[in-house]
């Protein structure tokens, strides 16, 4: 297919390089739509966004509207005459008048194998779940939260090392290639279009810190799987006599005793029973430390995690 006028909307890093990959491609990126600016961390300096920051690279005039659903913002993108909108990440309400303006409409890079994990935060909730797989769906965009009829999906096994962080680039990376393919040959998968069964709907919530708390009564697979989808944020955590330690690195074996009590501790790692298993804690934080694997963690503070220590929950 010949060069598209794309008008790009997305915030983060994994926006950022579905950009990139736009940029890269023979399409034409007219107009960047990215929230706006927010302060951020300690300091609250004001941070660009990493897709404006490399739209601002590429000399890419960027818009940051606060909604999509004024006349004015809607008769601007309607003036630009797109082909065709790319939303990735984007952060805000795509309102049908906006949908209705790309001569081929909206598309959306979403990191999961739809229908399952609609929402916003589909790797994560792959990891957490157990799936043996995930990956990258382009989708037409309509009126419902990731509903739209699929062009063209992507997929990778989620392997036992896998961290929501890791994943997510690996997502993030398939999806921004798969996106080129599909503009490169937009109306042959327009015209191949699968809808969703909705009845194979599942939703990903969006994390929470709180979320991160272990409970010592589940599983050690389950625990173990919910420190890898929760590293690097929110990371998993639990409290043990009144300080929260931090859990970045977790595995899982067979074992047994009260859940959340201490059953050894080693440089391979700190044992603690749970509802089935137990889980090995080889890489730790402690409040106002940096994180520290089992090994430095006993050298330092070897009282706090000995055996017969319970933690709470």
């Amino acid at each position: 297919m010949s060069s598209l006028r794309v008008v790009f909307a997305g915030t983060p890093d994994f926006a950022a390089m579905s950009l990139q990959a736009v940029l890269n491609s023979q399409h034409q990126v007219i107009q960047v739509l990215t929230q706006p600016d927010r302060p951020q961390g300690r300091g609250k300096k004001v941070v660009f966004s990493d897709t404006k920051q490399l739209a601002l690279d590429h000399d890419i005039t960027v818009w940051q509207p606060q909604s999509l659903r004024s006349p004015e913002v809607v008769e601007q993108l309607k003036a630009l005459q797109p082909d065709v909108l790319v939303v990735v990440a984007y952060g805000l309400i795509i309102p049908p008048e906006v949908l209705a303006i790309p001569k081929f409409g909206c598309l959306n890079v979403h990191g999961s194998l739809l229908p399952r994990w609609r929402g916003a935060a589909p790797i994560h909730r792959a990891i957490q779940a157990g799936d043996a797989e995930t990956g990258a769906t382009i989708m037409l965009m309509d009126e419902g939260l990731d509903t739209g009829p699929m062009l063209h999906k992507v997929s990778t096994p989620i392997t036992a090392d896998d961290t929501g962080g890791s994943l997510y680039q690996r997502v993030a990376q398939q999806g921004a290639e798969a996106l080129v393919e599909v503009l490169d040959n937009l109306e042959h998968y327009i015209a191949h279009q699968v809808s969703q069964d909705d009845s194979q709907a599942t939703y990903a919530h969006k994390l929470t810190k709180a979320e991160g708390a272990l409970d010592w009564q589940k599983s050690a697979q389950e625990l173990a799987r919910q420190v890898r989808a929760f590293n690097p944020w929110p990371v998993a955590w639990a409290q043990l006599e009144g300080q929260t330690l931090r859990i970045w690195e977790a595995a899982a074996q067979a074992g047994q005793g009260t859940p959340g009590e201490v059953l050894s501790a080693s440089a391979q790692g700190i044992e603690v029973a749970c509802g089935e298993g137990s889980l090995i804690l080889t890489q730790l934080q402690l409040p106002g430390k940096r994180r520290l694997s089992a090994q430095e963690v006993l050298n330092g503070h070897g009282e706090l995690l000995a055996v017969g220590k319970r933690f709470d929950g």
